[in-house]
């Protein structure tokens, strides 16, 4: 009998860091996301793609389709929004976060941009990765 009670209070004690991780973890991508919001709206793209995987592998999939690396979804950036008035406001909401295993997460979002130029808005989908400790979008499809 002891040794079942200790087995199930070493399996709650799995299940409750499993918990505290999946927390953690959904903080720090809800801070990044913040963050790239924030560098947006101050204008500043490249601060805005520090949360992007800095890789040839990263996939942007925008309007005109795939965009295959991080300089050239930064250079698509630029030229998609070559002003603060082209770029506007970002309002981001995240409407369905999941956790995929301990290196992935699935984000679902609405975005809109705010501009004297006329607002525009979309969705998202974003596959984030763990690298290195921190959590980077590895793919983006963006509408």
């Amino acid at each position: 009998m002891k040794k079942l009670f200790a087995l199930l209070l070493l399996v709650f004690g799995f299940v409750l860091q499993s918990c505290k991780d999946d927390k953690n973890d959904e903080s720090a991508i809800r801070q990044m996301l913040e963050k790239q919001v924030i560098e947006w709206n101050k204008g500043n793209i490249e601060g805005y793609m520090r949360g992007y995987w800095e890789n040839d592998s990263l996939v942007f999939i925008g309007r005109n389709g795939p965009t295959y690396g991080y300089v050239p979804t930064l250079e698509c950036y630029k030229k998609g929004y070559p002003t603060v008035e082209h770029m506007g406001r970002l309002i981001s909401t995240i409407t369905s976060i999941r956790r995929l295993s301990d290196d992935y997460y699935f984000i679902i979002g609405k975005w809109s941009l705010i501009r004297n130029i006329g607002d525009v808005s979309g969705a998202y989908s974003l596959l984030l990765r763990k690298i290195h400790g921190q959590w980077v979008i590895v793919v983006d499809h963006s509408s």
